[in-house]
């Protein structure tokens, strides 16, 4: 079923690819972020995030999600409200694109603070961004090699 339905959206998004993809689809299409396209869709993210926006997402790539002991992440997959939370700590409102990213906080669609530290090279928390400004035309996608919990 999960395959049946990251295939129908990679096909959707290949059909759309005239004009730029929204969140989802370019999640979609770059191949590394299927845990993180599958917790979206069991959170009922999707449509919020093919939105309008702007968003900027720290995206954790299929990598960073294997850091969550199994049992862990299937229990987080299983509780819509907790999933929910830590996917929307991912997110903050509007575009901001790596040339205007500045250390400090920055407040998360969640609700809490997220912690950016630009020394040695840009961290949302504890993660480590890793490709930066991939665009999409509701936002920008940033990808991060950790999954961040909200406080």
């Amino acid at each position: 079923m999960k395959k049946t339905l990251i295939a129908s959206l990679f096909a959707l998004s290949a059909l759309s690819s005239a004009h730029a993809a929204d969140i989802v689809d370019t999640a979609v299409a770059a191949g590394s972020f299927k845990t993180l396209v599958t917790a979206v869709q069991a959170a009922g993210l999707v449509d919020t995030l093919k939105g309008p926006g702007p968003f900027t997402v720290f995206a954790p790539t299929d990598e960073a999600f294997a850091k969550i002991p199994k049992a862990t992440l299937d229990a987080l997959l299983k509780d819509k409200a907790a999933l929910t939370k830590v996917l929307t700590y991912h997110v903050v409102p509007g575009k901001v694109m790596a040339k205007d990213v500045k250390a400090g906080t920055v407040k998360t669609v969640q609700g809490s603070m997220l912690t950016v530290s630009t020394a040695g090279g840009v961290k949302v928390d504890a993660a480590n961004v890793v490709k930066t400004d991939i665009a999409a035309d509701n936002g920008v996608i940033h990808v991060i090699d950790t999954v961040v919990m909200p406080k």
